[in-house]
């Protein structure tokens, strides 16, 4: 939940930030090409990101949250320092992304679990997991 956050706040303050170098421009009567372009990109950005975020906003503040469950498998996806963990829903084929990386033997298609994982209501953002062993429905692993 922290990236929602984190892109709700930096779309809103990069739409302020070129509105109000837009209006200092116009003010200034002062109007150069890079700043012209910086501007535009903080606002193409700003509006990326809230585009992005703002659909799911309802959800989040109202805690309404759908539980996905089902056989899945969890494959490691490690790019320099950073690894997330990506937890494919067989039934589905849905695909849901953390970032911390459950204790677990082993990884990949070959080893499947039952998961339970919680989504926003339109399944953009990922909230938590659990992990259970598939043949005895022993929780594993959650999140914290």
């Amino acid at each position: 939940m922290i990236y929602f956050y984190l892109m709700l706040i930096l779309g809103a303050l990069f739409i302020i930030f070129a509105v109000f170098s837009f209006i200092a421009m116009y003010v200034n009567k002062d109007y150069p090409l890079l700043n012209v372009g910086k501007s535009l990109g903080m606002l193409l950005i700003g509006v990326l990101f809230l585009t992005v975020t703002l659909p799911s906003l309802k959800y989040v503040v109202l805690k309404e949250y759908d539980v996905i469950s089902g056989e899945c498998v969890i494959e490691i996806v490690s790019s320099g320092r950073s690894s997330e963990a990506v937890f494919t829903m067989l039934d589905t084929d849905r695909l849901f992304y953390f970032r911390d990386i459950p204790a677990l033997d082993a990884y990949g298609k070959s080893i499947p679990y039952y998961c339970m994982v919680t989504a926003t209501k339109d399944h953009m953002f990922e909230v938590s997991y659990k992990i259970y062993d598939s043949q005895t429905r022993k929780l594993i692993v959650t999140s914290k």
